[in-house]
């Protein structure tokens, strides 16, 4: 092996060995010793965080509620204990769904309202009205305390992180292409908390023969892997698809790894298809992924529609005052105040985009001049110093402050406030048949495109991105973007 690779490896503390070589040691308590404390720390502050919110609602209910505090702090060590064990039996603290995705937070709604349901039949059952403001006032509140908290909570791990803190230290195992990828996806999204730290391969080197595959140390082939999880240096073992890994294999990895703290996760080949989309079934035993249809009609997108034109109501009328400062403000840059240019819709209708005027009126026009400069991936034009843009328009841009009038298209139902980025249609005349798949939701003023980065992301990520959210919408996900936009939006990067 190359020093590159042994160094790497010994950073790690890796057993940087051949790959024909069989990993030595049988299991220790290595991996209970280096798991990291961050979930341990996460777990104990989720705990407090909601128990400390049931705490918090029954003391503002005992300063402005009629019952008597003798009664209000019987009641409340009730409901305390009933609580705990609501969100106990609805696996609120499963360290699996803790900092990652909605889960958690579909399980702590779970938990508050079981305790809630509880609560109500036992008030019901004794005839005692003194429960029900903990049942309609007490119990919602610290349920919207407890959520803010876990929102807290998981600011701060994202945070922790981005700086490399907290992280878990995966052993990915593949094919070359397959192990690349992982590792390109966990340093894009490095609040996921995976870092890969080594990997195996079904020749134990990398595409070029040699020790490294995308900066990680390759150490070992697949009969190194069984040596390599008892070592207990890994908090998981990530299996993609890879010649000569063979379902017994993976049968006899999965009992290799029961008796260590180590995970085994395995990727079904299905990369941008997740959440309620995915079940397991079972025939004779054998385990099945059951892949459900996307969602493009229902109830569920009528609601979407609805809190699409609600919302949007109440913004324009909210920013009303900001959006006459702005127009102001480009009607004295000179030229119109408004600017319409035709996008493509929901399944590939047209529609006028309606955004303030960042550019020069004729910019449009200027475009072809510029084409030799365009810095973007694919069909878009992008220019980190586009001199068609005014002084008004750069500061309009940063902020996104020019796209407000889309509220006008979200009202009137041609957008919505969460979708993929509305494409030109000299764009779209370029689409293969994979990216035409943008095409069967209405475009988003924000979206997971803008939430990512924004222009710096590269054609072939914006488009992964927006199917991403094509393929896995649900208005858990709409929520969560909307509450991330506007982070992106106050940072202002990636915006030109």
């Amino acid at each position: 092996m190359s020093s590159d690779a042994v160094e790497i490896g010994r950073s790690l503390d890796l057993p940087v060995r051949p790959a024909s070589e069989p990993a030595p040691g049988p299991p220790h308590q290595q991996g209970e010793q280096r798991r990291a404390r961050w979930l341990r720390w996460f777990r104990r502050a989720a705990i407090v965080s909601d128990l400390l919110a049931v705490v918090v609602s029954s003391a503002l209910y005992s300063q402005w509620g009629s019952a008597p505090p003798g009664v209000v702090l019987v009641i409340g060590a009730v409901v305390f204990v009933l609580t705990a064990a609501a969100l106990g039996i609805a696996r609120a603290w499963d360290p699996l769904v803790l900092g990652h995705g909605s889960a958690e937070f579909s399980r702590l709604l779970r938990g508050f309202v079981g305790a809630a349901v509880v609560v109500a039949l036992v008030s019901l059952a004794s005839q005692l009205p003194a429960g029900r403001p903990w049942v309609f006032g007490v119990l919602p509140i610290a349920g919207a305390f407890a959520t803010v908290g876990r929102l807290g909570l998981r600011w701060e791990l994202h945070r922790r992180r981005r700086s490399g803190a907290a992280m878990s230290s995966v052993l990915a195992v593949g094919s070359e292409p397959a192990v690349e990828a992982l590792v390109a996806q966990t340093r894009r999204a490095p609040h996921e908390g995976w870092v890969v730290t080594a990997a195996c391969t079904p020749t134990g080197r990398a595409a070029d023969g040699g020790e490294l595959l995308a900066g990680v140390p390759v150490v070992g082939d697949l009969d190194a892997i069984a040596g390599l999880t008892r070592s207990g240096r890994f908090d998981a073992v990530s299996v993609a698809q890879a010649p000569g890994f063979t379902p017994r294999r993976l049968q006899q990895l999965a009992w290799d790894l029961e008796d260590t703290r180590t995970e085994l996760v395995v990727e079904p080949g299905l990369m941008e298809v997740a959440g309620p989309r995915l079940h397991v079934a079972s025939v004779d035993g054998l385990p099945l992924l059951r892949l459900t249809h996307p969602t493009f009609t229902g109830a569920a997108r009528l609601l979407k529609g609805l809190i699409d034109r609600v919302a949007a109501l109440l913004l324009l009328v909210i920013t009303a005052p900001l959006l006459i400062v702005i127009a102001v403000a480009v009607r004295c840059d000179g030229g119109p105040v408004l600017f319409r240019q035709v996008r493509v819709g929901v399944r590939g209708r047209e529609f006028k985009m309606i955004k303030f005027r960042s550019m020069v009126p004729n910019g449009e026009a200027l475009r072809t001049q510029l084409l030799g400069q365009n810095e973007g991936a694919g069909p878009m034009f992008k220019m980190r110093s586009d001199p068609r843009v005014t002084r008004v328009g750069r500061i309009l841009r940063r902020y996104s402050l020019d796209e407000l009038p889309q509220l006008f298209n979200v009202l009137g139902g041609s957008m919505s406030l969460v979708g993929p980025r509305p494409p030109l249609p000299v764009e779209v005349a370029g689409y293969t048949p994979d990216a035409r798949r943008r095409l069967l939701v209405k475009p988003g003023m924000t979206g997971l495109w803008q939430v990512s980065g924004r222009s710096d992301l590269s054609w072939e990520e914006s488009l992964r991105l927006d199917l991403r959210y094509v393929e896995n919408w649900t208005l858990a996900l709409d929520a969560r973007i909307l509450l991330l936009t506007a982070r992106a939006v106050l940072r202002g990067g990636g915006a030109y």
